[in-house]
């Protein structure tokens, strides 16, 4: 028999990952050569997923910590969306996806994760990517560590800007 370990989700599925604070607004706070963020714009940035579904999955953020659209300010909407964008392009660049799933999770009836930080998923996607991992073992295979994903995301996400 085989064994997959992914020794780093224990601390998520064991619900040790859990925190008074704010993973997304700590995470400004913090520098970018130790962050997951991958950019950072006036008012919203975009940061890999720490627990992702595929390679690449990144999270665009308004800097302010606010749970809703309706509590989000024109430019932070504005920003959010041209970042999305520029997560397309940066995702289809680096990795080749065939699709990507682009979503917002509003309130735990929802799958929010996380509630109070309003945030937009950008998921590669290939064809057959849903496998016998997912499907039977419950388990995603991921082939490149996140460090890997954040320094081969930066530069794209640094030229698009300019």
């Amino acid at each position: 028999m085989d064994h997959l370990w992914s020794a780093w989700r224990l601390l998520y599925v064991s619900g040790g990952a859990k925190s008074e604070s704010c993973v997304f607004c700590n995470a400004q706070t913090t520098p970018d050569a130790e962050s997951l963020i991958v950019f950072r714009g006036a008012n919203a940035f975009v940061i890999l997923n720490l627990y992702p579904y595929n390679n690449g999955h990144l999270m665009v953020l308004p800097n302010r910590h606010i749970a809703s659209l309706a509590a989000a300010t024109h430019e932070e909407l504005c920003e959010m969306i041209d970042l999305t964008k520029r997560a397309e392009v940066a995702l289809a660049e680096a990795y080749a996806p065939h699709g990507l799933n682009v979503g917002i999770n509003l309130g735990k009836a929802a799958g929010a994760g996380i509630l109070d930080h309003l945030h937009i998923h950008v998921v590669p996607r290939w064809n057959g990517d849903t496998n016998f991992m997912t499907i039977v073992g419950q388990t995603r295979v991921l082939p490149e560590e996140l460090p890997q994903t954040a320094e081969r995301l930066r530069p794209i996400f640094a030229r698009l800007a300019g």
